[in-house]
């Protein structure tokens, strides 16, 4: 057996074990998109609540209404600082909530917001921050329809925390999902990626880094819906490339669809200015978080239809081609460098940018 065929084999065994949290107490990397949120995800809240509707793990529940189908998703920010180049806190929740349903293949309807405030946080912050929701919403073609709001002791929060659940319809025939996934589909990614990730970090100030980078952060409806007119029938699997970058995306593709995902890594599209970023931080950007990029696998054959048409919208006009589905080794996405070698790029493990959404 060779040395390779042992490393794969070692893998494959520490992967289908059941996972279990060791820790005794939550600690940042639980909510960094990686090994560790995986493990709580599928150990805690999983093991309490699962049921049909929650156990594919997607970006939404796909729920029956009578006759129709919906999406439904929830999500928590918490992002620090709460304003930064390109966006706020404000945006942000209204634009994960949108895309979250966009990557279900639903078009978004309602939205709610509740939000948890600290004593004295200042009253124009606040209103800057529902503003800059309003605005959001209204690019988004949705309405905030309801929410709740909770006031903390100082001391005891960090200003603002926002939680919103967002509501959509599928319109489409198309079924998305890592059982549609099939060997020699291609993996599209819509844009530069890593932007909100090292943006928010270096608008916290602790690093003495200036680059001329702004927030990703958007609304990708328009473009999903563009992706899905071109190629109808042609899109097996979306994802929204947040928490854990699209390095976490694959690896979670590959592991439920039971394939393996190779990536050219010179095909990824980066900015130079994150490149140098994450090279002074010593992170990869392929695990850093965007919040207006998502990862596409369309049917091989229909590829260069798939990019033309992301190309064609403005959210999509950096979009690139960047890997292939193969048969196996499974579960594992592997990375073929610049330098003419393959690695595997696995999950997330710890969490190099804490509070980034």
């Amino acid at each position: 057996m060779t040395t390779e065929k042992q490393v794969l084999d070692r893998i494959e065994r520490a992967r289908r074990r059941a996972p279990r949290v060791r820790e005794e107490r939550v600690t940042l990397s639980h909510g960094a998109g990686g090994k560790a949120t995986q493990t709580l995800v599928e150990d805690v809240f999983l093991g309490a609540f699962g049921n049909p509707a929650l156990e594919p793990l997607d970006d939404g529940a796909v729920l029956r209404v009578g006759t129709a189908r919906m999406v439904l998703t929830t999500d928590s920010f918490v992002v620090s600082p709460l304003f930064f180049p390109g966006g706020d806190i404000g945006d942000l929740a209204v634009n994960g909530t949108v895309n979250d349903l966009a990557v279900s293949g639903a078009r978004p309807l309602y939205l709610s917001a509740g939000f948890i405030l600290e004593e004295g946080f200042p009253m124009d912050d606040l209103r800057r921050v529902t503003a800059s929701m309003s605005a959001a919403a209204r690019r988004a073609g949705v309405e905030v329809v309801t929410g709740d709001t909770k006031v903390v002791q100082r001391g005891k929060g960090d200003g603002c925390y926002i939680t919103t659940t967002g509501v959509g319809v599928l319109e489409r025939p198309d079924e998305f999902g890592a059982a549609h996934v099939r060997p020699g589909d291609a993996v599209l990614v819509s844009g530069p990626i890593g932007e909100h990730g090292v943006t928010v970090m270096l608008a916290r100030g602790e690093l003495d880094l200036a680059a001329d980078l702004v927030s990703d952060t958007a609304p990708l409806d328009g473009v999903v819906a563009a992706l899905l007119d071109a190629v109808p029938g042609g899109v097996r699997m979306l994802r929204d490339a947040t928490r854990g970058g699209v390095a976490t995306v694959l690896n979670e593709v590959a592991r439920a669809a039971e394939l393996a995902i190779t990536v050219e890594e010179a095909a990824v599209p980066v900015r130079p200015a994150v490149i140098g970023a994450c090279e002074l931080l010593g992170i990869d950007p392929l695990y850093v978080a965007c919040e207006g990029r998502f990862v596409a696998l369309v049917d091989g054959d229909r590829a260069e239809e798939a990019l033309a048409a992301l190309r064609g919208h403005p959210l999509g006009e950096g979009a690139a081609l960047v890997g292939r589905v193969e048969g196996g080794p499974a579960g594992l996405v592997l990375l073929k460098t610049a330098f003419g070698g393959t690695r595997i790029a696995d999950l997330l493990v710890g969490d190099p940018l804490p509070r980034i959404c």
